[in-house]
C-alpha cells in the first residue's frame, strides 16, 4: 500500500464515528474516558462486548457483527490504516454493533475496566517463533492475565491460527498452568463439530492459507 493511500486511510480514519484512536498517555495515565463506559458512551446499549485483537483488515469483526446482532464487537489493531476497510464497511451496511480502536494489544488493560469484555477473539497473530520473541506472543501468560482483568468471570478466549507452533505452544501453556480448555481442533475445516463462527467467517489471508492447504487450527478456553 502507497504512502498516499495510507495518509488517505489514517484522515478518512478520523471522521469515522465507529474508530476510535486514544493516545498512549490517555491510556497508561487513566484519562481514557471510555474506560469502563464502552456500552454506555460508545456503543449506546447493554450488549455484552466482544473484542477481536490484532483485527487486520477487520473481516472478523465485521462478519461477527453481521452474524449476532445482539453483541458488540470492537477489533483492535495498531494498523489503521489496516482496519479502515471493516470501518468504512460498516458504516456502509450500517453495523451499529462493531467499531474499531486503534492502539497496542498490551495496553488492552488500560482500555477496558475490570469485567467489562464477554469475551475475545485472536485471529491469525504473528506466532513469534524466536525464543527471544516469546513475551510478544499473544497468548504468553503476561498476555492472558491481560485478558482476565479485563474479562466476565465466566469470560472466554478464541484462538484461530494457521500456526501449528502457536496451537501447540497455546495449548502446552494452558495445560500447564491449569486453565480451561473447553474446544481444541487441529483442523476446523475437517471437523464436523467446528462452531460455525469459526468455519463461517474467513480472513482475506485465511483465504490464502487454504489454497496453500494449511489447516487452520482453534482453541476456545477460560483463564483461571
Amino acid at each position: 500500500m502507497g504512502s498516499k493511500n495510507k495518509l488517505k486511510r489514517f484522515r478518512e480514519n478520523e471522521t469515522f464515528s465507529n474508530v476510535i484512536q486514544p493516545t498512549r498517555e490517555e491510556l497508561v495515565n487513566g484519562s481514557f474516558p471510555l474506560k469502563g463506559k464502552w456500552k454506555i458512551d460508545f456503543f449506546k446499549n447493554n450488549k455484552p462486548i466482544v473484542l477481536e485483537l490484532g483485527c487486520g483488515k477487520g473481516e472478523y469483526s465485521v462478519g461477527l457483527a453481521q452474524r449476532y446482532p445482539d453483541k458488540n464487537f470492537l477489533g483492535i489493531d495498531i494498523k489503521g490504516a489496516r482496519f479502515w476497510r471493516g470501518a468504512k464497511t460498516a458504516l456502509e451496511e450500517n453495523l451499529t454493533n462493531v467499531g474499531f480502536m486503534r492502539t497496542q494489544i498490551e495496553l488492552v488493560d488500560f482500555a477496558f475496566a475490570k469485567a467489562e469484555i464477554a469475551e475475545i477473539w485472536i485471529t491469525f497473530p504473528d506466532p513469534q517463533i524466536k525464543y527471544k520473541r516469546t513475551k510478544h506472543r499473544m497468548t504468553n501468560t503476561e498476555f492472558l492475565q491481560k485478558y482476565k482483568q479485563i474479562l466476565e468471570p465466566e469470560g472466554t478466549i478464541n484462538l484461530k491460527t494457521d500456526s501449528e507452533f502457536m496451537h501447540g505452544y497455546t495449548l502446552g501453556l494452558l495445560h500447564g498452568e491449569g486453565h480451561e480448555i473447553l474446544h481444541a481442533n487441529h483442523n476446523v475445516y475437517k471437523n464436523e463439530y467446528s462452531p460455525e463462527e469459526v468455519v463461517g467467517i474467513q480472513t482475506f489471508y485465511e483465504k490464502q492459507y487454504l489454497e496453500e492447504g494449511k489447516p487452520i487450527t482453534y482453541i476456545k478456553f477460560r483463564v483461571k
